[in-house]
């Protein structure tokens, strides 16, 4: 379904409840001083506000406060944020002591400001989440479902969402299951007509499971979403993660742990880390354009469309490295050790990967990521999406510079299967278990044997 800041996949969300908090912070603070004074007492406790400010923005990040609320227990959620804005100054208390500068503010003025700011931030977020319910009964804010069942949990969801789309999933399309082969042809029906979804739910008794495998493979090349909901009430002992969802379990047998707060970190650090990188390699980077430009006819930089996040195309910048060539018939033919088509110059900058370098200005521009899986020629994904078991899945999230599968060894030509597979594995075992601390491993893991490589022609 295509992004935007109605359809819940929008970023903008988030940047305003982080301002939301900001503003409930600084205002809380100035109504709790004119409570406690009668009036404003002077610049000194500006700087103790923006400090608790900051950090009710950061303890709300760790406490889950920014993730969707989209199908969450309403009470969870408030005992988040009750949690993030006590974390939050507990932080400015802790503060406080160390720097032995408590004696400096009114005790009265913090807990007045604790208070209220607890309470005007549940309130607030209260309003909120109310007037989003309303607002998503007329369609908007939504993410659109491919729903496939059969049995009384199946029943139970088709009435609970059918008549009520307060937590922002609509059924675009509701399947009885008859059984695995029908089940196929009916979804590949709907493919077949250009339907999008947002979400597969399979709403299936445990012994139906023998529609998963087949299911996934149709759904190969799609990014959707995929939740398998039996309909028990244990099912948080098994090994899937599993969500609540309108007081339904689902097993997410293929969702990112990627959520917008996620993406939001992620971005900052592509924004930051990118940057101090750029600013570090702009000298190299100078040099390789000028030995690229020197040594062969053509343009510096070679230009081409990949897919992007939600197998979107995008076009990403690589140094040039082979001699100006044209490919028969569109197809593009991978390079293998002793390419004629490789420059002198190309086959170092290959070799230590310095040919990626500009790839550096993408993630600045929001196309790639530094951490990710590695962008592959449109048509290599057009070859192997049908020989790959879930090929596509690695198009969930951005492309990256470097990835699991680099810092693992598998890079390089892909001239057997087996190798594109086991790159594939590895890019789809990031992106399950994505993490900040993951991508900071890899970074490393990069600098100290990602670049120099026999394996890159």
């Amino acid at each position: 379904m295509p992004s935007s800041l109605l359809s819940g996949k929008s970023r903008l969300p988030l940047i305003c409840l982080v301002v939301f908090d900001l503003t409930i912070a600084l205002g809380c603070a100035e109504l709790a001083e004119y409570l406690r004074f009668g009036s404003h007492v002077g610049k000194h406790n500006f700087s103790l506000m923006y400090i608790q400010a900051l950090l009710v923005v950061v303890a709300s990040f760790i406490c889950g406060v920014y993730q969707p609320w989209r199908g969450r227990p309403l009470f969870e959620r408030f005992s988040q944020v009750s949690l993030a804005w006590s974390l939050s100054f507990v932080g400015l208390i802790v503060y406080l002591a160390s720097t032995k500068t408590t004696g400096n503010f009114s005790r009265l003025w913090v807990g007045y400001w604790m208070l209220i700011s607890v309470t005007v931030a549940i309130g607030l977020r209260g309003t909120l989440y109310y007037a989003l319910t309303k607002f998503r009964q007329y369609g908007r804010n939504t993410r659109h479902v491919l729903v496939i069942g059969k049995g009384h949990n199946f029943q139970n969801i088709k009435r609970t969402f059918e008549n009520d789309n307060a937590y922002g999933f609509r059924m675009a399309n509701i399947l009885d299951y008859q059984g695995v082969s029908d089940t196929l042809e009916e979804v590949k029906a709907l493919l077949a007509q250009g339907k999008q979804y947002d979400e597969c739910w399979l709403c299936l008794p445990l012994a139906n499971h023998d529609v998963l495998k087949p299911l996934l493979f149709a759904l190969r090349h799609q990014t959707l979403n995929i939740r398998f909901m039996p309909g028990l009430a244990d099912l948080p002992l098994l090994n899937y993660k599993a969500t609540p969802i309108g007081g339904f379990y689902s097993l997410d047998i293929s969702c990112s742990p990627m959520d917008e707060s996620s993406r939001i970190i992620k971005r900052l650090e592509d924004v930051v880390i990118g940057s101090v990188i750029l600013l570090f390699i702009s000298p190299i980077m100078l040099a390789v354009a000028a030995a690229v430009k020197f040594t062969s006819k053509g343009p510096v930089l070679f230009k081409q469309k990949r897919h992007g996040a939600n197998g979107q195309p995008v076009e990403i910048y690589k140094f040039r490295s082979m001699k100006v060539h044209e490919e028969k018939d569109g197809q593009v033919t991978q390079a293998m050790q002793g390419d004629s088509r490789i420059t002198k110059v190309g086959a170092f900058i290959r070799r230590t990967s310095l040919d990626e370098l500009p790839q550096f200005i993408n993630v600045l521009q929001g196309r790639m990521s530094i951490v990710g899986p590695r962008p592959h020629a449109l048509a290599h994904n057009e070859y192997y999406k049908d020989l790959v078991q879930s090929y596509m899945k690695r198009h969930k999230v951005k492309p990256g510079i470097t990835g699991l599968a680099q810092v693992r060894g598998f890079r390089g030509e892909t001239d057997t299967l087996d190798k594109m597979e086991r790159r594939v594995e590895c890019d789809l075992e990031y992106i399950n278990n994505w993490s900040l601390w993951q991508d900071i491993k890899i970074i490393i893991g990069t600098v100290f044997k990602g670049f120099m490589n026999p394996n890159a022609y």
